[in-house]
């Protein structure tokens, strides 16, 4: 085998793994932050009852395995080359036993079944529970506990499944398991331990913040009498190096060498803002006061808007501030919608005309979000409109089918759509997929109000992730937001922000902030489209509120 080269050489490598909501995907990145081959692998989920999600953190590992495979062999590197490993994931909670074998999430009690995804909303009891005793950390998380964290996870685990809570002798964030698989070491990330479990980053690492009268109030002290081993206490930050790197027995199943450094995880959406909020935008480096300026918008699934600050903001809504939890020094602010792809798939995929778009976009070998942004185009056209976003002057979706992350934080919400016909054309899918990007939009443009009410300036979005392939997508959040819209260089930023943290690891980068700087930089732009176009949308974001205050009312005279 040839000689590994130096983290610091032009030739050196790192490889971002990142895991979300339905695959695993690896990349290979040059010391510039060039991709030179990625790979990914679906993973398998279980829905066995309503608001129940579940994965199995076995498969999850082979997915990953496969997909540094297929990115080594993509890129065309040797395992010499690689330098450093970043992981990011879902803030998925993975259960073990003391053995390190998987425990059962699941009523089926099946252990393959030993992680509860992010979006499993069977907690919404627990956090409605927690949230009313009022406890003064949840002033950290916008004053509002979400299902999606992991305390209320845990007291369901701890109520529903008390055999699999005595079995239970270690839980993960998943970010934090990957790095337990790849190197053996326990330690946890400050990212997930601050952003999901109520962790204050602010008092120090290795478990300085656990507040014990938390748990004990919530009905979880059993993990505080036990001094919280069971959820962590080495808590480092996000790229240092653990322990002795990557594993002997992992290293031979990638085929990689040992010893490989592996730098502390982070969460998916938080390695996105790593990979976009420290590039040069404008052809200047970024300066502390720009980051008041500017948010990363990750999209997939779901979607989080990150923006960082000096100064501690408290957002009611929005969950933060988040000490260090993303860029080290700065405090986060992480605002989030439930279903943002997950809706429009939706919308997409439960329509009368869902099997006439498919047939159409496999016999022109096209995607139906292409095939769909045709005709909407070709409807707008028709129309003589300035902007397809004008096509919905009589049809609005308020977009809360699966709860509001932000800033409502009520996960009890649901949907409304509003001007429906009797008609159920193809032409008619089209306009409701537009509204339901739209809602999306909408949705930005409230977090962004609610950030700009407390002290923060966004003019800039950089955004990432799925719906950033999307040119209406893309488009519509200019206009409805106001901001320009501008894109990474490297259109896979999560892996980037992965990559990132494995060169600081191995020493290939000073800081988490120089790695952003030196491995990260801009592609296109999209401005907004003003004039009518602004009045247009700035109308009908009223109408987005008035939906969810007739829905509010509706469920008052339904529920006296």
């Amino acid at each position: 085998m040839k000689p590994s080269v130096s983290p610091r050489s032009p030739q050196a490598c790192f490889l971002g793994i990142d895991v979300g909501t339905g695959s695993a995907r690896a990349g290979v990145f040059s010391a510039r932050g060039a991709l030179l081959g990625t790979a990914s692998q679906a993973i398998r989920m279980w829905r066995d009852q309503p608001d129940f999600v579940e994965q199995s953190s076995d498969d999850i590992w082979q997915a990953c395995g496969q997909a540094v495979r297929g990115a080594m062999a993509q890129a065309g590197v040797g395992p010499e080359r690689i330098a450093g490993i970043g992981f990011d994931a879902t803030c998925s909670l993975v259960v073990l036993d003391a053995a390190n074998r998987p425990v059962s999430v699941s009523p089926g009690g099946d252990d393959a079944q030993n992680v509860v995804v992010w979006m499993d909303h069977r907690a919404v009891a627990e956090a409605d529970e927690i949230n009313r005793r009022g406890h003064a950390v949840l002033r950290y998380v916008g004053g509002t506990i979400s299902p999606e964290m992991q305390t209320p996870k845990l007291l369901w685990l701890k109520r529903h499944l008390p055999k699999a809570w005595k079995r239970a002798a270690k839980f993960f964030d998943l970010p934090d398991y990957l790095t337990f698989r790849a190197t053996g070491d326990e330690t946890r990330s400050l990212c997930s331990v601050v952003c999901k479990w109520t962790y204050l980053g602010h008092k120090g690492l290795d478990g300085a913040g656990w507040d014990r009268s938390y748990f004990q109030q919530i009905g979880l002290g059993d993990l505080a009498t036990e001094g919280f081993a069971r959820l962590g206490t080495r808590i480092r930050p996000m790229g240092e190096a653990i322990g002795a790197g990557l594993s002997a027995e992992v290293a031979n199943e990638w085929g990689l060498r040992p010893g490989i450094a592996v730098g502390v995880s982070i969460i998916d959406a938080h390695a996105g803002g790593v990979g976009v909020l420290g590039m040069k935008v404008g052809g200047r480096a970024v300066r502390e006061g720009d980051f008041d300026h500017r948010l990363a918008l990750i999209g997939g699934t779901s979607s989080c808007h990150m923006a960082v600050s000096k100064q501690a903001r408290f957002i009611k809504g929005v969950w933060g501030p988040y000490a260090s939890a993303m860029v080290p020094g700065f405090w986060l602010t992480e605002g989030g919608q439930s279903a943002t792809g997950a809706l429009i798939d939706h919308v997409i995929h439960t329509h009368a005309a869902t099997a006439e778009l498919r047939a159409l976009a496999q016999e022109q070998k096209r995607t139906v979000y292409e095939v769909l942004n045709d005709r909407v185009t070709q409807l707008a056209q028709a129309a003589r409109l300035p902007s397809p976003g004008l096509l919905t002057a009589d049809l609005h979706v308020q977009g809360d089918f699966h709860g509001n992350r932000s800033p409502r934080a009520d996960p009890t919400l649901k949907g409304v759509v509003s001007g429906l016909t009797l008609s159920a054309t193809l032409d008619d899918l089209a306009l409701l997929y537009l509204a339901a990007i739209q809602a999306v939009a909408y949705g930005t443009r409230h977090i962004l109000e609610a950030l700009n009410a407390r002290g923060y300036d966004i003019r800039t979005v950089i955004a990432c992730g799925g719906g950033t392939k999307n040119p209406l997508f893309l488009q519509e959040h200019a206009n409805i937001t106001g901001c320009t819209i501008v894109l990474p260089k490297v259109s896979e930023a999560v892996l980037l922000g992965s990559a990132v943290l494995g060169a600081v690891a191995a020493g290939a980068q000073g800081s988490v902030a120089e790695g952003m700087a030196a491995m990260s930089a801009p592609g296109r732009s999209i401005p907004p489209q003003g004039g009518k176009i602004a009045a247009f949308h700035a109308r009908k974001y009223r109408v987005y509120h008035d939906l969810h205050k007739a829905f509010l009312r509706s469920r008052r005279t339904m529920n006296p």
